[in-house]
């Protein structure tokens, strides 16, 4: 058998640092200890039934036997831009500034090569979700961090950047809420987003994932709500979070028409849409009652109260998580992200997601999700403070 070699593309793909930690942890568990994984970012709540009904309605449809439009169906971008409109009222023209994914993800990875040549220059946040790296490496792009540091919010500071790299630029990531750092963004960052944008030609492109999930009566913002916004970038949103349809693969791309155009253009030339059936329970899930989501929103912060009223308990102190399904703390002293994971492993037999992860600034702390019951992350905390790292 011939041994074909990867693409120089392939080889540039950035190499799975959790992968090693997935392995260390279903070691634990293959010794039949109990290990609690709290360095999951997967959704643990099925699907909402009516979306599920919705889905197994649309399923005997004929028409949805056949291919989809290349560009998606457009009853689900009208309901797309009607969600926006009653959530955030901001206005989405469904023809021209509304693209579907394949899930957001598709979408972060892809837009590299929608918009960019090789060489060019990305500001990624620092720490920040890994898998915007693939795309950066598939487009072959130069890669600049914009740490984010506890004292600054954990939002970029731009002032601190030269202009030199801001004229260089060309396109922004940003996420918020945010993973790892569940931290949100107020409007006036993102006044300023839009301002240092049109100064130095950048797209931005925000990454909403966890739009839906703001703690303490506050609803997280979109970027697209600043006058601007959409002028300089767009916004990507995802099924996954907000209404449990992680495994469903439904995302949008919305705002800027050049961009959404290119993202479309790319994507006829790789897919034929997603199956009909699923564009109309998604467009369910957007235009009925969200009472399901303020529900979800209730279970997370109720999580969020258990697991940090715990930590704070035994002395592990950091500020509770404003958004996002996350919580973002301080490692002990004389411990790094990746060492503190494997002692609490070994000793506590409780998973955490070391920040390094995320990127270099995410040293110093971990990650944990919130994607257990209250008693079990309350139980997770006592095993790590009965280790008394923090006394």
């Amino acid at each position: 058998m011939v041994d074909f070699a990867k693409s120089d593309a392939l080889n540039r793909l950035p190499k799975q640092f959790f992968a090693d930690l997935v392995v260390k942890t279903n070691a634990e568990i293959a010794k039949g200890y109990d290990v609690i994984n709290l360095g999951q970012g997967n959704p643990d709540q099925p699907t909402p039934p009516h979306i599920v009904k919705s889905l197994q309605n649309a399923a005997a449809n004929p028409l949805y036997h056949k291919y989809s439009p290349f560009r998606g169906y457009d009853f689900l971008k009208e309901a797309v831009a009607t969600f926006y409109k009653r959530e955030y009222d901001v206005d989405l023209d469904p023809k021209t500034e509304v693209a579907i994914l394949f899930g957001s993800k598709t979408g972060l990875v892809e837009i590299g090569e929608c918009l960019l040549n090789s060489g060019d220059t990305v500001l990624m946040p620092d720490p920040g979700y890994p898998d915007y790296l693939s795309g950066f490496a598939l487009a072959n792009l130069t890669m600049e961090k914009m740490p984010l540091r506890e004292e600054n919010a954990f939002l970029p500071d731009y002032g601190s950047m030269s202009e030199s790299l801001l004229d260089k630029a060309k396109l922004m990531f940003l996420n918020y809420p945010n993973n790892p750092t569940a931290a949100t963004a107020p409007a006036d960052f993102f006044e300023e987003t839009v301002n240092v944008a049109e100064r130095h030609n950048i797209c931005v492109l925000h990454d909403f994932a966890y739009g839906a999930l703001g703690f303490d009566g506050q609803k997280p913002r979109s970027f697209l709500q600043t006058p601007g916004a959409k002028e300089v970038g767009i916004e990507t949103y995802t099924m996954s979070k907000t209404y449990n349809m992680a495994g469903w693969r439904v995302g949008f791309a919305l705002g800027n028409k050049s961009v959404i155009e290119a993202i479309e253009l790319f994507q006829d030339h790789y897919f034929v849409s997603l199956f009909g059936g699923i564009q109309e329970a998604s467009a369910t899930a957007l235009l009925s009652s969200q009472d399901c989501v303020r529900e979800l929103v209730q279970r997370y912060e109720s999580r969020r109260n258990a697991f940090f009223d715990a930590a704070h308990k035994i002395g592990w102190n950091a500020v509770p998580s404003k958004g996002s399904f996350f919580g973002w703390l301080p490692v002990p002293e004389g411990y790094t992200s990746e060492s503190f994971f494997e002692y609490v492993l070994e000793k506590a037999h409780v998973v955490l997601a070391p920040g390094v992860g995320f990127g270099t600034s995410g040293e110093n702390y971990v990650r944990i999700g919130l994607l257990s019951e209250p008693e079990r992350l309350a139980e997770a905390v006592e095993r790590i403070g009965q280790l008394h790292l923090f006394d």
